[in-house]
C-alpha cells in the first residue's frame, strides 16, 4: 500500500478477523469497548486479540465516554497505541485522558452539515489525530458503526492541523470514490467489511484495503 495512505478495520472481535486486517495491509485495527455495541469486547478478550496483531499496525482502543476507571481497567491488560474517543468528550476531558495515560487520542468528531465542521478545529488543539465520521441518527444506540456516509462535499478544500481519517458508510464499492473526492489520506472501515453485525468478513476486509489502495 502506498505510504500515504492508512487503512483501520475497527470493531474486531476474533483471531480470523486479527489476522484478516493484518494480512491484507491494515495499518490500524480497533477493538470496541462499548456494551451496546455487537462490536464490544472485555479488555481481557481485547488482551488476548493485541497479542496476535504483528509489530507495525497500530492497536486503537475505542471508548464512548469513558470515566477514568473504565480507561484504567483497559489499559491495564491491553497493549494499546492509540485511545480513540468516541462519544461526547470535552476538548478538556481530552487533554485529561492523553495526559493520564501518555497515549496519542484519537477524537471523532460526527458530521451532518456544515456547521458541524467548527467542532474539528476545537479539537485540533488537544487531539493527536481526528476521525470524521457520519453523526448518527438521532436516537441511535451507537455513536459509530452505523454504516451511514454523510456528504464528503463538505470536506472538499478542507485542511486541517492534526492528521485525520475518514468514517462513515464506506465499502468496498465506495472506499475509492471517497479518497478521491474527499482527498483523505486515511480510512475507518468497521460494519463495512462484515457479513453481519460485529462478524468481520476476511474477504470484503481484502478487497477494501486492495481499492484504497488502487485510489
Amino acid at each position: 500500500m502506498p505510504s500515504d495512505i492508512a487503512v483501520k478495520i475497527c470493531g474486531l472481535r476474533d483471531p480470523q478477523a486479527v489476522k484478516a486486517a493484518s494480512d491484507a495491509g491494515a495499518r490500524y485495527v480497533g477493538f470496541v469497548f462499548f456494551g451496546k455495541s455487537p462490536r464490544n469486547v472485555t479488555p481481557q478478550e481485547a488482551a488476548e486479540l493485541a497479542a496476535l496483531v504483528p509489530i507495525g499496525v497500530a492497536k486503537v482502543a475505542l471508548t464512548v465516554d469513558a470515566d477514568d476507571a473504565t480507561l484504567d481497567a483497559i489499559n491495564a491488560v491491553v497493549p494499546l497505541d492509540v485511545l480513540q474517543l468516541h462519544g461526547e468528550e470535552s476538548p478538556a476531558r481530552v487533554a485529561e485522558v492523553k495526559a493520564r495515560y501518555g497515549l496519542p487520542v484519537m477524537k471523532a468528531i460526527g458530521i451532518r452539515k456544515p456547521s458541524d465542521l467548527a467542532a474539528i478545529d476545537r479539537y485540533s488543539d488537544v487531539a493527536d489525530q481526528l476521525l470524521i465520521d457520519a453523526k448518527p441518527p438521532k436516537g441511535a444506540d451507537l455513536p459509530g458503526g452505523n454504516g451511514l456516509a454523510f456528504d464528503w462535499r463538505l470536506l472538499l478544500g478542507r485542511a486541517w492541523r492534526r492528521p485525520w481519517m475518514l468514517a462513515g458508510g464506506l465499502t468496498p464499492d465506495n472506499v475509492a470514490e471517497a479518497i478521491r473526492r474527499t482527498n483523505a489520506r486515511q480510512v475507518d472501515v468497521s460494519s463495512g467489511v462484515e457479513s453481519a453485525p460485529g462478524v468481520k468478513d476476511a474477504a470484503k476486509i481484502e478487497a477494501l484495503i486492495a481499492a484504497a489502495r488502487a485510489a
